[in-house]
This record gives C-alpha cells, sequence and structure tokens, in this order.
C-alpha cells in the first residue's frame, strides 16, 4: 500500500533587499524536509512545493494564493517580514490554511490560521531591555526599516525607557533597502546617546552599520564600547554580509545563536554545514524554520492527516527537541515556548552568549501579563551571564 502523500508550501525570497536572511530561512526548512524523508518513523510523504517571492511584498500574496489554489496545500511555511505576513493572512484565513510563521516578530497579533515558531516580544525585546537599562544606560536612538516591525519595537523600547526615567532621543525610519544612511548617523554622533537601538533589515542594516562604524573610527571613538548597536534581528548570516571591518562588538537578543552548546545544536549545526556548505552558521530564522517543519511533520503525525482543524488540536500536546532547547506550542496564542538569550558579536562572525533564560518563556505576543512598564520593575529575573 502506498504512503499518504502530503504538499507543504515554502515560502521564502532567494533574493531581494533581505536575501540573506530569507535564504537561512528556506536552508533551515529544506534540511528539515531532507531529515524527515529519511527517516524511517514518518508513515507518510512530504512534498515540499516551493514558491519563492524574490523580495517583493506584492508577490507573497500572489505566491501564497497559487499555493493554497493550484496546488491545493494546506500548509505553508514562510514569510520573513511582518508586512509580508500581513499581507497574506486573510487569504490563508479565507481558504482555512495554516501558515507556520518562522520569524521573530512585533507582537500583537495572533490569528488561528498562523502558528509562531520565531519569538513574540516577550521573548526577545523585553530582555533586551532589561539587558540595556542594567549595563547601558537609558538614552536611545532610534534608527528603523519603515513599517510595523520598527513602529512596534520602538512603541515598546520608549514605553519602557520612559518608565525607568529614560528617553529616546529621536527616531529615524527609511526605505527597506535604502542605504544612504549618512545623514542618520551624523545625528547619531551629534546626539551621543547611551545606545542605538537598530530595527533596520537587510541592505539598510548592513550599510548602517559599516557606514556607522567608519564614522566612528574616522572621530577615535570606540564604536562598541561608547555606542553600542542593538537589535533584535541580527543574525549569524548578516554579519557575514557587514564584513569583517565591522560586525564585531554588536548586541542581539534572540531565543538561538549557532554557538548554543547544547547536543540537539551541535547536530543541527553539523548537518546544516554538511547540507549548505557554502552558507553562513545557521541563524534564529534558521532555526525556527526547521522547527516549524518539524513540528507540522509531528502534528500531521498526531492528527493522523494534514486535515487543518485536527493539526490544531493535536499541536499543544506536542514537543521538540530543538537545537534552542525543548519547544512546545501555547494553545490559546498557538505562539511557541521558546529560550531567550542575549549574545555579542564577534569577528569570527558568531555570538558569545551574554545570557540566557533559565528556561523556555511562555509567549505574551500581546504583552498582557509583560507590559514593558510592568517587566522592568518586577518580572524577569536578573540577567547574568552564562558561565
Amino acid at each position: 500500500m502506498a504512503k499518504a502523500q502530503y504538499q507543504i508550501g515554502v515560502l521564502f525570497s532567494q533574493s531581494g533587499p533581505y536575501g540573506a536572511v530569507s535564504r537561512s530561512m528556506y536552508n533551515g526548512a529544506m534540511l528539515a524536509f531532507d531529515e524527515i524523508r529519511a527517516s524511517s518513523d514518518i508513515p507518510f510523504a512530504i512534498v515540499p512545493i516551493v514558491a519563492d517571492p524574490a523580495g517583493s511584498f506584492e508577490q507573497y500574496a500572489n505566491s501564497s494564493l497559487g499555493l493554497l489554489t493550484e496546488h491545493g496545500v494546506r500548509h505553508v511555511v514562510g514569510c520573513y517580514t511582518s508586512s509580508s505576513r500581513k499581507d497574506v493572512i486573510p487569504l490563508f484565513e479565507k481558504y482555512d490554511a495554516l501558515l507556520w510563521y518562522p520569524s521573530h516578530y512585533e507582537g500583537f497579533e495572533s490569528s488561528s490560521n498562523v502558528v509562531y515558531t520565531g519569538a513574540a516580544p516577550n521573548q526577545h525585546i523585553i530582555p533586551l531591555i532589561e539587558f540595556l537599562l542594567a549595563n547601558m544606560g537609558k538614552r536611545a536612538y532610534c534608527i528603523g526599516s519603515n513599517y510595523i516591525w520598527a513602529w512596534e519595537n520602538n512603541r515598546i523600547l520608549r514605553e519602557a525607557l520612559s518608565a525607568a526615567g529614560g528617553t529616546v532621543v529621536a527616531e529615524r525610519y527609511t526605505a527597506v533597502g535604502d542605504t544612504d544612511l549618512s545623514k542618520t548617523i551624523a545625528a547619531i554622533l551629534e546626539a551621543k546617546p547611551d545606545f542605538i537601538f537598530n530595527t533596520l533589515i537587510g541592505t539598510s542594516a548592513y550599510h548602517f552599520f559599516q557606514g556607522f562604524r567608519a564614522a566612528c573610527r574616522q572621530r577615535g571613538i570606540d564604536q562598541p564600547l561608547e555606542m553600542p548597536v542593538v537589535s533584535c534581528s541580527l543574525s549569524e548570516p548578516e554579519l557575514g554580509e557587514i564584513g569583517p571591518q565591522a560586525m564585531d562588538g554588536h548586541i542581539s537578543s534572540s531565543v538561538y545563536f549557532s554557538s548554543i552548546e547544547t547536543s540537539a545544536n551541535r547536530r543541527f549545526t553539523a548537518a546544516y554545514r554538511e547540507r549548505w556548505p557554502d552558507s553562513s552558521a545557521a541563524s534564529a530564522d534558521a532555526e525556527a524554520s526547521y522547527v516549524a517543519v518539524k513540528m507540522l511533520v509531528a502534528a500531521i503525525a498526531a492528527a493522523g492527516s494534514d486535515d487543518v482543524e485536527a493539526v490544531r488540536k493535536a499541536l499543544p500536546s506536542l514537543t521538540i527537541d530543538a537545537p534552542q532547547g525543548t519547544v512546545k506550542i501555547d494553545g490559546p496564542t498557538n505562539h511557541a515556548f521558546l529560550t531567550p538569550r542575549i549574545g555579542k558579536s564577534n569577528s569570527a562572525g558568531q555570538f558569545e552568549i551574554l545570557w540566557q533564560a533559565d528556561h523556555p518563556v511562555q509567549p505574551d505576543p500581546y504583552l498582557v501579563k509583560t507590559t514593558p512598564r510592568y517587566a522592568i520593575r518586577n518580572s524577569l529575573p536578573k540577567l547574568r551571564a552564562v558561565k
């Protein structure tokens, strides 16, 4: 008797302004598919159907519609930016399919047609704010790409700093892909903030890191020490895009770094290097995509089919031994329990882990239990270095 066969959509850009991150997400997802095909424990076949929007926001909806209607898929692993996610969610709701979204994001959303395997705001920006207030001061300069990811994260930061007696000295936004940031760099140097909160994505971010480091060098400023740049999205593939002259000394808040010392992560990074030898190290987005595919297949196995409602019901009972640690889905929100970490980039293109939570943190996408004002005063444990 032939195995049942299920088609799974894969929706990541292989080019465009944020192609380096999206390619790592594609790599993570495809590695998971490879491992599933090689496993004798899966009683059905999985066939990935790949669509490439090429970094065009408009193409995400078109690609999603094709996957859902022409191919008849019920599950799609994909999207990096919040703009693309929000563009396609109405289609997934209309056709009652599931989007498996494997990217950290700004929160304030919970759809029954989305499973979120990337970090929610209480799992990345709240730990970062704690770290900043404890170690770097209270005056921030915010620079970001002009869309919802930057707007919402800056709002959360501004509220938290205000509660702690700090301030955002300025907010500047630029179009996705814009690389002329010289005026903003000059304004930052004039303002002399305690730190720069970066929510730029893709090529805009890489040019900013390069230009800001060069401008600081010209003025004799030790940029990582005197005006550090902090992010909730900076990952290993992007360090290579920034280049050796400016990749070190940056703070990033994430639930995964490829330098994590666990047996599961050692297996994952070794397999990733073998499968993608010409790529940079695995990233949080690659790991979240890998987890999304593994969780989806486990849910199909538990449900007995890829029926969306059956998969939804199966999800809360499942646990994955992921490279970052234990991951499970919170039934009421469809978000994942994840382990927050703070890292500092080095010249080898890796992150040294400065702090990590003791256990996976329950997602709080609307910051109901961990509002910025409450979290700073009461919620998170005091940060401590990883030994």
